[in-house]
């Protein structure tokens, strides 16, 4: 799988090479390699199909790629949306995606958000009591659908009715990366579980809320072992059991357990795979899967990442203290983690040359540097790497994911384009995405139409 997913990988660069998607204007383009997403998708589903016959709803975090193309083709997929904010609903109504089959998270929704959330019939998990308190008003003003908030999991049922719940903090610790990891003792995520009365608290709250049906847990994304994310799961579902007896009956029938299975960017493989991590939860919180409870899950990076490659041209090349460096057009920009944070997120960089192949040669160790007017504007620094040269075409890998998202506006540097390809006998076809930024619309946003403002 790894071997065919890179080979699509070549022909897409050499593609977009002789098509033309890199030019003067345009120096950086992302390509997503459209069947590797669907085999993602498809492998998703099939690891909790192996392990439950309940319902299960896998929602894509829309923050890992909010582009409305790639949460349509995911949507066709049988993936919902999990978004969290105004303008991520936004994207995933535009992409056709149901009410029903998208879940609202934010620690800081607004009055008129949860409103608007309640009126399509979009589940929501209230972060904190003050949040469950808004929701109550909402509730006894009729708000969405009153008192007919949906019952059961009512994935794709049409059931017209939100379903509501309490995100909740494990706090189980840290992973590898502090600020990704949402399940230590001080997150800002979520009801902090551990905290004296909390517990307490929060059972409370579900018995006084009969219409609050669901939990909710994320413990972290990249840098996050499997054993912390299942002891996570464990405790949200030790929880939900306990609310259930209180109550005398099953009030929890749906868990949501996030997402943040962490993405292997030092090879192709794509390991752990959604499987690994399936299996990994049944072992350890085997009552989750007996059919008493419907899932929910909110993977972005590991459905994405290993499929988008960021590709631009080698500008120049030069030697400073005895180090080659390439500069190229592709740096904070697009890479704003890795620049900023290269130990937590180093980038494979691939060499191809002036006409897209694999360069060839020997490695040198060298930098390769962007374009931003700062030292540090390095997507990789002292990388073996075949001696770049000026019109090379530099490609960071395992992009897929944040990477086309999470673009950084310094030095007014433009939005590159997007293409997803399809790869046949007939070649590869590349389909936009999104149409590359235009200065004019860089102009726009930076308050052309008032240039007199401040006069």
């Amino acid at each position: 799988m790894a071997h065919q997913a890179s080979d699509r990988r070549d022909q897409a660069v050499r593609a977009a090479v002789e098509q033309g998607l890199l030019t003067e204007t345009d120096p950086v383009a992302g390509i997503l390699d459209i069947a590797g997403v669907r085999a993602s998708a498809a492998a998703l589903r099939a690891a909790f199909e192996e392990i439950t016959d309940a319902p299960v709803l896998h929602a894509f975090a829309v923050k890992a790629a909010p582009l409305v193309p790639v949460l349509r083709l995911l949507d066709s997929e049988g993936i919902g949306a999990e978004v969290a904010s105004p303008g991520e609903l936004a994207l995933a109504l535009a992409a056709g995606v149901r009410a029903e089959r998208i879940v609202l998270d934010s620690p800081a929704k607004t009055r008129a958000e949860l409103n608007e959330a309640l009126g399509l019939g979009i589940a929501v998990n209230a972060d904190n009591l003050q949040e469950l308190a808004r929701i109550d008003a909402l509730v006894r003003s009729g708000a969405g659908s009153g008192s007919g908030f949906g019952a059961g999991p009512g994935f794709g049922s049409g059931s017209g009715g939100s379903q509501l719940g309490l995100r909740v903090n494990a706090q189980i610790g840290a992973g590898a990366i502090g600020a990704l990891s949402t399940a230590t003792a001080t997150s800002k995520f979520g009801v902090a579980l551990r905290d004296e009365g909390t517990r307490e608290r929060v059972v409370r709250a579900y018995l006084d809320r009969p219409w609050l049906t669901r939990l909710h847990t994320h413990s972290g994304s990249q840098g996050l072992g499997l054993e912390l994310m299942t002891q996570g799961v464990r405790a949200v579902y030790e929880l939900a059991e306990e609310i259930n007896a209180t109550a005398g009956r099953q009030q929890i029938d749906t868990i949501d357990i996030g997402g943040g299975l962490p993405v292997n960017f030092a090879t192709d493989e794509e390991t752990p795979t959604f499987s690994d991590y399936a299996r990994a939860l049944r072992s350890a919180v085997p009552g989750l899967f007996d059919g008493r409870y419907g899932l929910v899950t909110e993977f972005g990076r590991s459905l994405l990442a290993k499929h988008g490659t960021v590709l631009t041209r080698v500008e120049y090349t030069k030697t400073t203290g005895a180090r080659p460096i390439a500069v190229t057009h592709a740096g904070v920009q697009v890479a704003t983690r890795t620049v900023y944070d290269p130990a937590s997120w180093p980038l494979r960089i691939a060499a191809y040359d002036a006409e897209g192949a694999p360069k060839a040669g020997a490695t040198v160790v060298q930098d390769v540097a962007g374009p931003a007017c700062f030292a540090g504007d390095l997507l990789a620094e002292a990388r073996e790497l075949p001696l770049l040269e000026p019109g090379d075409v530099v490609a960071a890998l395992d992009t897929g994911a944040y990477y086309f998202s999470s673009h950084y506006a310094y030095n007014s540097l433009a939005r590159p384009g997007v293409h997803g390809f399809h790869t046949d006998s007939g070649g590869v076809r590349f389909s936009t995405v999104r149409a590359p930024q235009t200065v004019r619309e860089i102009v726009a946003e930076s308050g052309g139409d008032r240039p007199d403002a401040l006069l």
